[in-house]
């Protein structure tokens, strides 16, 4: 009686996961670029649909700066982002962006976050600081982001090889 319990309760949780679960953490359970459980990321991560028909999801803002480098001749028809609050996804453009404060980012030391509420981005400015923004600011900063962390790691291989540490098999 007792393994039929906990039988029971470990199917409701598997059901809830299916139900919590949307379409797009579905098709894309993770990012395609560091490997994070997208819906465990659901207030941060991000969908672009391209006009071909496919579709990436991504992590986090910095992961689908990633992307779009990496596919410079595809053209998203649609980028949406996960809500702060409620992780339901938005249109990217549309959303207020918080970009910088204390409140540690997705893979990045300066986090971006979307809100589809303009209260509500203010709110958690009050709260942790930074500034709102539009879309194309908090992509700004991505890029400028992810520039000073491929910096910083090239400059530390640099030191590495002028110690004369051997870097390549």
């Amino acid at each position: 009686m007792k393994l039929l319990k906990i039988a029971f309760c470990v199917l409701c949780f598997v059901c809830a996961g299916l139900v919590y679960a949307d379409e797009d953490t579905r098709s894309h359970g993770s990012c395609k670029y560091c490997g994070m459980d997208r819906q465990t990321f659901g207030h941060s991560r991000m969908l672009l649909e391209y006009t071909d028909g496919t579709s990436a999801g991504t992590c986090s803002i910095h992961c689908t700066t990633i992307e779009l480098v990496s596919q410079a001749g595809m053209v998203p028809c649609t980028v949406k982002v996960g809500d702060y609050h409620s992780r339901k996804l938005i249109d990217a453009y549309k959303a207020f962006w918080v970009i910088g404060g204390s409140k540690q980012g997705v893979m990045t030391s300066r986090a971006k976050w979307a809100f589809q509420h303009e209260q509500e981005a203010r709110e958690f400015v009050r709260q942790y600081g930074g500034g709102i923004g539009n879309f194309y600011l908090a992509l700004k900063a991505a890029f400028e982001d992810l520039h000073e962390e491929v910096r910083l790691t090239l400059q530390r291989t640099e030191t590495r090889q002028e110690r004369g540490v051997r870097l390549c098999k």
